[in-house]
């Protein structure tokens, strides 16, 4: 077979079961002079897995991302064939890599990409929500503010929105989006193609509850997948019901005050709540 060409080849691998791996990536793998690896010490095991004994193994993440993309690129330049593969899934989705792509296509260096293995798909895949039009946000914020802003600006989404949280952080998740969110519907995927596949069905204020109830949910890497919003016929965003109790807090309540509870109360959107509030301030009764 003919000696790879000099290109960057961008080589998915398992997200858990092995054999998800395919076999031109193991092709690749196996006649690439130089493998960028995310964490050397993670990916040599999988390769000893798939007979790939003795490959060039450079170390390629998030710290040294910048400082080796140029290099890497110049690899490529003299004549070498380079795999970037990440710890498990596609490189690139929320792992390294789009630095180095840039440096390559800046230069005019081939850029290959192989199709496999994704977190993101393969949720979406088992959800039974809208495929056609989705968002992925990536990992969410971690401080609590920038959490619940980043969930606020999603609550009128209109696409299946996809995102990632680790089994740390998902009861905060949980509990943020339960308040956010109310009764929408979610999917979250645990260890995913593993021997202990789990997928909870419920919705945002249930959540924390459901995961509460599995003494194993606190185990491997997380993707969840929301419903995309869809108002009802003539909604406005804030019930009748929410605007009434605005209207009698705003008379005695700061207005910070007075939307925080009306929002958490309805689980209405804080921004919207607080243009309501606004705007009955300005009326000739309230203000």
């Amino acid at each position: 077979m003919e000696e790879l060409k000099p290109a960057l080849y961008i080589v998915p691998t398992p997200i858990g079961n092995m054999e998800d791996i395919t076999f031109r990536a193991v092709r690749i793998l196996r006649e690439a002079q130089i493998i960028c690896a995310e964490d050397t010490r993670h990916s040599r095991p999988l390769l000893e897995q798939l007979g790939i004994t003795a490959p060039v193994l450079e170390s390629f993440h998030d710290h040294n991302e910048m400082e080796k993309a140029a290099r890497i690129r110049d690899w490529i330049q003299e004549g070498k064939s380079v795999a970037l593969i990440s710890d498990a899934g596609t490189p690139l989705i929320s792992d390294p890599g789009y630095h180095l792509v840039v440096a390559c296509v800046n230069a005019g260096v081939q850029v290959v990409p192989l199709p496999g293995p994704c977190a993101v798909i393969t949720a979406l895949e088992a959800a039974g929500f809208p495929t056609d039009r989705f968002c992925f946000e990536g990992f969410l914020p971690v401080k609590e503010k920038a959490l619940y802003d980043r969930l606020e600006e999603l609550r009128h989404e209109t696409r299946t929105i996809v995102f990632y949280e680790t089994p740390r952080r998902m009861p905060d998740t949980a509990v943020a989006l339960g308040k956010v969110f109310g009764e929408r519907e979610i999917v979250v995927g645990r260890e995913m193609t593993k021997a202990f596949e789990t997928f909870y069905r419920t919705t945002c204020c249930k959540l924390s509850d459901v995961l509460a109830s599995d003494s194993n949910s606190d185990r491997g890497e997380m993707v969840a997948v929301l419903y995309p919003w869809r108002p009802d016929p003539g909604e406005n965003g804030v019930s009748d019901a929410a605007l009434k109790l605005l209207r009698l807090l705003v008379t005695d309540l700061p207005v910070k005050k007075a939307v925080r509870i009306v929002s958490e109360t309805f689980g209405c959107s804080r921004n919207e709540i607080y243009r309501e509030a606004l705007a009955l301030k300005e009326e000739p009764d309230i203000g």
